[in-house]
């Protein structure tokens, strides 16, 4: 049976589960890691369509480069911690604590920034780690959890296998 979501403009099903996708007024103003057992939901509108399909061409090429209209969000630290981690490349990665020298603050104070990112996958959270792990994602640091497995798939996607788990 199909369910309508419709606080979602679109859901597009992706290789780690599905992605919510909320606009308003010709802005994205949300991007949401969901569960599989959201079914894909067709765009409400072009700038949906768009997000969409910018999102498909990321999942087929990692260096693909998001260009999209986000709508503001944030604290003025929160969009400093997500300028640092918009500036690493795809294929690093860099510690909760290098990006808190960077900007002069603390690394569980960027770590809460990272987990409060509105636009995963345009503005790469998944690239910050911790000095001894993974770390967290997304406000969850279960290691068998769903969102640390959508961390591990994206660092694979983009070539960083450091952090798969180890196979028994």
């Amino acid at each position: 049976m199909r369910q309508d979501f419709p606080i979602f403009s679109a859901i597009l099903e992706a290789p780690f589960g599905a992605l919510g996708i909320r606009v308003e007024q010709n802005m994205v103003s949300e991007l949401v890691y969901l569960p599989p057992r959201f079914t894909e939901k067709a765009p409400e509108d072009a700038l949906s369509e768009q997000v969409m399909r910018q999102v498909e061409y990321y999942l087929d090429d990692p260096d693909f480069r998001f260009q999209l209209p986000l709508k503001p969000a944030g604290t003025e630290f929160q969009r400093r911690v997500w300028q640092g981690i918009s500036s690493i490349p795809r294929g690093e990665v860099l510690t909760y604590g290098q990006i808190a020298r960077q900007i002069r603050s603390a690394p569980r104070a960027v770590g809460q920034a990272c987990g409060a990112n509105w636009y995963p996958l345009v503005i790469p959270c998944h690239r910050v780690t911790a000095a001894g792990g993974l770390g967290g994602f997304a406000h969850d640091d279960d290691e068998n959890g769903y969102h640390l497995g959508i961390k591990r798939w994206l660092l694979a996607h983009e070539g960083v296998t450091a952090y798969l788990p180890q196979s028994a």
